[in-house]
């Protein structure tokens, strides 16, 4: 591949790759920053473009910084989990602010009215939920826990991860020798953490053993004394993952994430969907609420409400709340949330594929409910079309609706669908620096539906 290529970098790309031009193609280059001059590697050319990386960076951006994890970088075997750990954090969050902007254009065609002031918080030991690949590599000494390597399906021979709390970092080590010691090293593809609170007492961490072949009773015991050594709690996980369980019986099951501003705790299993970021999902909520501004009479409908994150916060603070999911063991775990925090007369879960939702699934909210005064949306990356589409051809739209999204294509799709089918308005959007170090860009929105004829309104 040629190496002798200088350029420019003028920008960069949701990926945090620098974007730079050379002989009419657009070229990615990793490892570089905006206002950068790099001696560049081809990695792969393509007819309209190509992918690079930076082998000597002859002129720095201000905004470069040193990382922190050793395992970050462009070096054989390098980590892939960051992809930004070269860019200071503010920096970071200028660069998802820009992207959600351009896919608010690009694919929408939309400007918000007013661009949110950006929730950002820890950028390190943040990252309560984390799914770790493990390999058993002859060559390498033995078992590898980590993530996969950049651009590869292999796993990153990795011995400390800054972004992991520090006692989940402090434990990578050591969970390769103990799975290494395992008779069912070589069926044992994953981890999968969970932090929950523990009161007074710190957190409670969690780790979730995917385990393919029936553990021997040596193993059991390997295990139990490990969890016991290290102060966490080991599950096997043998099928899917209604089938996880504590290897140590009379353990607790359910983990517990707290929004004390709301005076809500939300029980969940390891694995069950949670935000990552704890801090940042306490101001994430904070500031959807403060959006929606729910008055006391008011009814409102979550979709996609998981274990009701937002849905039990808004009835501390509205009449009636609806929260709809598609899982059924969140929707009973959310219900019985919702009476364990004294909430069971204002909310109700249901189940319902929401990717498939119609007038008629809407028609019978609103009858329900009389009328629907606001609406929230939470939806994985797929989106919420159907959602959208029904909420832009119904005579009967509630006055706000708040979207949290994790893929701004996604969201610029459906405010489109609102705004252009509907006559919406996108009132408000900003990012939520929920994946500090990648490329991960979390947002919220506002839109508001015409003001004639919404609720009876004029």
């Amino acid at each position: 591949m040629a190496s002798d290529v200088v350029v420019e970098i003028e920008s960069l790309d949701p990926e945090g790759r620098g974007v730079a031009h050379n002989g009419g193609k657009v070229v990615f280059v990793e490892g570089a920053l905006p206002g950068e001059r790099a001696r560049i590697e081809t990695l792969r050319a393509k007819a309209k473009y190509e992918t690079a990386r930076a082998i000597e960076v002859l002129r720095s951006s201000s905004q470069r910084v040193t990382p922190l994890c050793p395992h970050f970088g462009l070096h054989a075997g390098a980590c892939g989990g960051c992809s930004m750990q070269h860019l200071g954090a503010a920096a970071q969050v200028a660069i998802k602010q820009r992207a959600l902007e351009d896919a608010l254009w690009h694919i929408g065609r939309l400007r918000p009215e007013r661009i949110l002031r950006p929730i950002a918080g820890p950028t390190w030991g943040y990252r309560h939920r984390a799914r770790l690949s493990v390999r058993h590599v002859a060559k390498k000494g033995g078992v590898l826990v980590g993530f996969h390597e950049r651009r590869s399906s292999y796993v990153a021979d990795m011995r400390e991860c800054p972004v992991l709390p520090p006692r989940v970092s402090a434990l990578l080590v050591p969970l390769r020798e103990l799975i290494g010691a395992l008779s069912v090293r070589s069926a044992l593809p994953q981890i999968e953490l969970a932090v929950g609170r523990r009161g007074a007492n710190g957190d409670r961490i969690v780790l979730v053993l995917r385990i393919l072949q029936q553990p021997t009773p040596e193993d059991r015991q390997r295990i139990a004394a490990f969890a016991r050594a290290h102060a966490v709690e080991l599950w096997l996980q043998p099928k899917g993952p209604e089938t996880a369980h504590p290897i140590s019986e009379g353990t607790s099951t359910a983990l517990e994430l707290a929004l004390p501003e709301h005076g809500v705790v939300l029980p969940f299993l390891p694995t069950d969907f949670t935000q990552v970021n704890h801090q940042i999902n306490e101001v994430l909520v904070r500031r959807a609420l403060g959006l929606l501004a729910p008055r006391r009479a008011d009814r409102v409908v979550d979709f996609f409400c998981g274990l009701g994150n937002f849905t039990l916060p808004l009835a501390r603070r509205a009449a009636s709340v609806i929260g709809i999911e598609g899982s059924a063991p969140l929707v009973e775990r959310a219900t019985q949330a919702a009476s364990a925090n004294g909430l069971g007369a204002r909310v109700r879960f249901e189940r319902r594929n929401l990717f498939e939702f119609t007038p008629t699934d809407w028609e019978r909210l609103v009858a329900t409910l009389h009328v629907v005064d606001l609406v929230l949306l939470d939806p994985p990356r797929e989106g919420a079309m159907s959602v959208a589409q029904t909420l832009a051809a119904t005579k009967q739209a509630p006055r706000r609706a708040v979207y949290v999204s994790c893929n701004p294509a996604t969201l610029a799709r459906d405010s489109a669908i609102l705004h252009y089918e509907g006559g919406w308005s996108l009132r408000a959007a900003g990012v939520i620096n929920m994946f500090p170090h990648t490329s991960h860009v979390e947002s919220i929105a506002v839109l508001e539906p015409p003001r004639t004829g919404v609720n009876g309104a004029s």
